[in-house]
């Protein structure tokens, strides 16, 4: 049998409410169809556009087979392309992030323009039509500081999710933030082992002190519809709602994406030891209120974030392999905030360095053991992991449906 054809037995005959067999956590094949069937036709999370605020600054990551060069244009548009030259299919950009005037291919020096036309193909034969030759365009949307691509052909319409998610971070002004850090670690196992770890606290308290300092343990706080019979989650809301910050739990039909505000612990307005501000200076002046908790936001299969009033902590997720996962996380402050004067690095990072270690190794366990023959698939906490059986839930009902489509996905064709 196929890997398509078993994939759609195990999804048929999975037991709800239990965790997925082995073949979905290791399986190259399995891997291969992830791929093809979520992370190559669906929007994905990719960077911030304060990352390149300037005509010519770049960025650059790879999803999957498929290398992408993002760049804002000097009509200051924000446009992704296919990181492959038109020539004989070097990578033009091999730098992670940087400035350019002009995309160059180093192989052969073709040159692009920014918006992905070439420009320039050195003692090409006559006939030859550089306009026949841009990069290939990549889906890409930008939305409240936050940029999305598509890989595929006919993308999903982006604007049920710019409807959902625009009035809950647009106050935030993360369009006019800056990175204060960046770090990417590897997690050797699955992308649907790291997404179930962070669905969940069930975990936090033995494995999270330094999280567990300001992030409650309630499951209501991992997201989940339940959320909206908590009296505390309530009372947050109209607190926020109050100093005008949409904050109520929505989500979208198929689950795939949500936003909500929820509370911090006590009196703590940001993840540090102490629970007080690590940014003097507020990430917005349009946030007049410190007690705002913070602003969440999941989109499977890339991205959650934490935003607070002082800074933002957002996350990606892009898979390497069946067994490794590349974990990206940013810390957003205001662009005028200045390191050593208005916040202490170390203290920002703090909380969020050390919950990434401990769920790498949290997740590199998980991985371990699914390994064994001995594996078969085991029951969630109804209390606890509702997140993570919404999670698996979206993920059997996605895969699923596209296994039952038949369809492949296509490539961007030139504009």
């Amino acid at each position: 049998m196929d890997a398509r054809n078993e994939m759609l037995k195990l999804l048929g005959n999975r037991r709800e409410g239990f965790s997925l067999q082995q073949s979905f956590y290791i399986d190259p094949e399995f891997f291969r169809l992830d791929m093809e069937l979520i992370w190559y036709r669906d929007w994905l999370f990719v960077g911030h556009d304060c990352e390149i605020a300037k005509p010519g600054s770049f960025f650059t990551m790879q999803v999957g087979d498929y290398p992408v060069v993002v760049v804002r244009g000097r009509d200051g548009v924000i446009r992704a392309l296919h990181n492959t030259c038109r020539h004989r299919g070097s990578r033009v950009c091999s730098a992670q992030k940087g400035m350019a005037a002009k995309l160059v291919c180093p192989y052969h020096q073709w040159t692009y323009d920014l918006d992905g036309s070439l420009g320039f193909a050195r003692q090409m034969a006559n006939g030859f039509c550089k306009e026949d030759f841009g990069l290939k365009p990549v889906a890409c949307e930008s939305v409240a500081g936050y940029i999305f691509i598509c890989l595929a052909g006919e993308p999903a319409d982006f604007a049920p999710f710019r409807t959902l998610m625009e009035p809950y971070f647009t106050p935030h002004r993360l369009t006019e933030a800056k990175v204060a850090h960046e770090t990417t670690i590897v997690e050797k196992g699955n992308w649907k082992l790291v997404w179930e770890n962070n669905r969940e606290c069930y975990h936090c308290a033995a494995n999270h002190p330094e999280l567990c300092k300001t992030f409650p343990e309630a499951p209501t706080i991992t997201g989940i519809p339940t959320v909206d019979s908590d009296p505390e989650m309530l009372a947050h809301w109209a607190r926020c709602e109050a100093a005008g910050l949409p904050s109520r739990f929505r989500i979208d039909e198929a689950g795939q994406y949500r936003a909500t505000r929820t509370p911090l612990l006590r009196d703590a307005v940001s993840y540090t030891m102490n629970g007080k501000p690590a940014v003097k200076k507020n990430l917005s002046d349009a946030v007049s209120t410190d007690r705002i908790g913070t602003l969440m936001l999941y989109h499977y299969p890339t991205t959650w974030n934490h935003i607070l009033v002082d800074h933002a902590v957002t996350f990606r997720v892009l898979p390497i392999s069946a067994t490794e996962t590349a974990v990206t996380t940013k810390w957003l402050v205001h662009k005028g905030a200045v390191e050593g004067v208005d916040y202490d690095l170390q203290e920002l990072i703090h909380v969020w360095t050390m919950t990434n270690d401990e769920d790498r190794r949290i997740v590199e366990e998980n991985a371990f053991g699914i390994k064994s023959p001995a594996y078969e698939p085991g029951p969630y906490s109804e209390l606890h992991e509702g997140g993570v059986i919404q999670f698996v839930d979206w993920y059997a009902g996605f895969m699923g449906q596209r296994l039952a489509e038949g369809s492949e996905p296509a490539l961007r064709s030139v504009a």
